[in-house]
């Protein structure tokens, strides 16, 4: 497998603190990648954040050796592990009540790529010169949009937009969705927590994907317009491209 990745996170233009974490990491058999995106006020939420990648990334690291296709169980029972965790500490210390976490994991290697997912946090695949959203926002709004009773026009300037209904560690258990599909050359993968999908469209997002030639220009150029554009909450994003499944 040959790929190339770059990751960067900011803090915006209004917050005073990063709550978000990320996490990048590859070798020639496969490549590991996260976002988390931290709620629960300052320090509570980078805690939050901290925590789900240690823990996931770890449990990721000691599978090593297990198919990129045998992992849907390892990701589950890791992002479960870093729930019980998480919520553990918001029991033990005062001042993390309250405290939890977007969590979301792309695996890729062996032709094929696996994700793990809780919250709204994103991951997006540009193929073949389309962008498509591969996760599902585990949010108040989209769980209306589903149902009929908003458009995604709507959702997106909803007043409850930032409301999520599934994250880490806010109680005793959580299950995340679990997705696979096969790589292909040349495909390019976005991991992106809110406050970049949140203030940039996905035209847009697939416009600077499109533009930028590699993976480094492409996470500045995405950060950039997401501040340009208010900046009001924390901006990560992990970019992967694959050069050779």
């Amino acid at each position: 497998m040959q790929l190339t990745h770059a990751a960067n996170t900011h803090v915006g233009m209004v917050r005073s603190g990063n709550e978000d974490a990320l996490h990048a990491e590859a070798d020639a058999v496969r490549g590991l990648y996260m976002v988390a995106d931290g709620m629960g006020g300052h320090a509570a939420g980078e805690v939050a954040s901290a925590m789900a990648i240690e823990l996931i990334i770890g449990s990721l690291r000691r599978a090593a050796a297990q198919p990129i296709h045998d992992l849907g169980a390892v990701l589950t029972e890791a992002v479960r592990e870093a729930n019980r965790a998480i919520y553990q500490r918001t029991l033990e210390e005062t001042d993390k009540q309250g405290m939890g976490t977007t969590a979301t994991a792309l695996v890729v290697g062996q032709g094929e790529w696996i994700i793990g997912h809780v919250g709204d946090s994103r991951v997006y695949l540009l193929r073949d010169g389309t962008l498509t959203q591969l996760t599902r926002d585990h949010s108040y709004v989209q769980e209306q949009v589903d149902a009929g009773y908003l458009t995604p026009e709507q959702a997106k300037y909803h007043p409850f937009s930032n409301v999520i209904t599934r994250c880490v560690g806010v109680a005793q258990d959580v299950v995340p969705d679990v997705l696979r599909g096969d790589l292909q050359a040349g495909d390019t993968f976005l991991l992106a927590t809110d406050g970049l999908t949140g203030m940039v469209d996905d035209p847009v997002l697939q416009r600077i994907l499109l533009q930028r030639p590699s993976p480094g220009p492409m996470v500045d150029s995405l950060i950039r317009e997401a501040n340009r554009a208010g900046g009001v909450d924390n901006v990560s994003a992990v970019i992967v491209k694959i050069i050779a499944p």
